[in-house]
């Protein structure tokens, strides 16, 4: 599938939320972000142009195979945010630089992505935060965006404040586990086979 095909089947999913602030957030993504183009990483997942934008709704895919299989009822709006935006915190988040590669015998400048983050506030919670500038998300989405990183988020480590207060999350609501099985699945297993 194409940038362009992906981008246009992201938009319709986003447009079919019914929500205040959707159109604000489409157009903010469009025109005042890089979501579109960017990478979802600097050298795993998704390191290319397009790559946040692909991941995203590999999430997606992921995401709704395994809400059919765990729950016995969901509110599709709420897939669509959880996946589409879990990673809403990468726009405008990288930039593209160079190194020194030695191919050949020969060194070349080859450009790679590096991290630019102008409001460092975390990895899940920066979403939820840009994620709030637009709509209002329920508890569940919150929670679920906050702590789709798992055990990964260096704030899910010792104390209340990390690991008791991801478990008592995951308990509290189970789509965050779900979420984090579908980001892990497409940032391992289906993008890898892409």
């Amino acid at each position: 599938m194409t940038n362009e095909n992906m981008k246009q089947k992201f938009i319709e999913l986003l447009s079919s939320v019914n929500r205040s602030g959707i159109p604000e957030l489409i157009r903010w993504l469009e025109n005042e972000s890089d979501f579109f183009t960017a990478p979802a990483s600097t050298q795993h997942h998704g390191a290319c142009e397009g790559g946040l934008l692909r991941h995203s709704l590999a999430v997606y895919e992921n995401l709704i195979k395994l809400m059919d299989l765990y729950f016995d009822d969901y509110e599709q709006e709420t897939a669509i945010i959880c996946a589409l935006l879990h990673d809403l915190c990468k726009a405008n988040f990288y930039t593209v630089s160079t190194r020194n590669v030695k191919e050949d015998g020969v060194w070349k400048q080859v450009p790679y992505y590096t991290v630019d983050d102008s409001y460092p506030l975390g990895h899940g919670e920066k979403s939820v935060i840009m994620l709030q500038a637009f709509i209002r998300p329920t508890m569940e989405e919150i929670i679920a965006i906050r702590w789709h990183m798992g055990g990964y988020d260096d704030a899910g480590r010792g104390g209340w404040n990390g690991s008791a207060a991801l478990s008592a999350a995951q308990k509290k609501y189970p789509l965050a586990v779900v979420l984090h099985l579908a980001d892990m699945a497409a940032s391992y297993l289906t993008e890898e086979n892409e």
